[in-house]
């Protein structure tokens, strides 16, 4: 008896297995057809972002070897539309060569392509602040204390790694403008940061003892 209905239940379970599938077969289709497309959408996104990735790499190196201070307009072309093509590896190394280079001599157009990788370009949040950090101090030495506060201001507001070099170079800014006061009181900052850079705080302590001990 027991083993009756024990048939009988498996065949009621498979039945009822079979009707689920045989009246749902339409959305069962639809749904593995949208699952089916979408990874190959995601496999296909993949292959392409590597791609773009590859060509970045070949325009950045091609560039920058073949660069020739006699053509240097080109590989100023080349870099700012590299630049403009916001990719988080390519873009900075782009505008690093730029610069260390001396290639664009307009400050303006520098500061453009600063703030196009800072705002345009989905960079990791501390590559961000160094890319900050990198502005102000290409910015130090014309700007005012104003336009480098402002500049500054993101990292100095928040808790990043960078804090802390962010506020050494302010209070170098001031000591060079023979504003020690307000020097002192930035290397203070400096040496009350709990997450300072060791070297960085080394070097504010280094200062105080030596420019303005009493």
């Amino acid at each position: 008896m027991d083993e009756e209905i024990t048939i009988i239940d498996s065949n009621t379970r498979n039945e009822k297995i079979k009707n689920f599938f045989i009246n749902n077969k339409k959305n069962l289709i639809i749904g593995f057809l949208i699952l089916f497309v979408a990874m190959g959408s995601y496999f296909l996104f993949e292959a392409m972002k590597k791609r773009n990735k590859i060509k970045l790499a070949n325009q950045f190196n091609i560039s920058t070897i073949n660069f020739n201070i006699k053509d240097k307009q080109t590989t100023i072309d080349q870099l700012t539309k590299l630049i403009n093509e916001n990719d988080v590896t390519y873009s900075p190394l782009a505008l690093y060569f730029l610069i260390d280079n001396n290639l664009i001599e307009n400050k303006d157009e520098i500061n453009a392509l600063f703030n196009e990788l800072i705002n345009e370009t989905a960079l990791d949040k501390e590559i961000k602040n160094l890319i900050i950090y990198k502005k102000a101090l290409f910015n130090s030495d014309f700007a005012s204390e104003n336009e480098l506060l402002q500049i500054l201001n993101p990292i100095i507001n928040s808790e990043s790694i960078w804090k802390s070099h962010a506020l050494y170079l302010i209070a170098e800014y001031f000591y060079s403008k023979n504003e020690k006061q307000k020097a002192k009181e930035f290397f203070n900052q400096v040496l009350a940061l709990q997450n300072s850079n060791r070297d960085i705080k080394t070097e504010s302590q280094k200062r105080i003892n030596r420019d303005f001990s009493e």
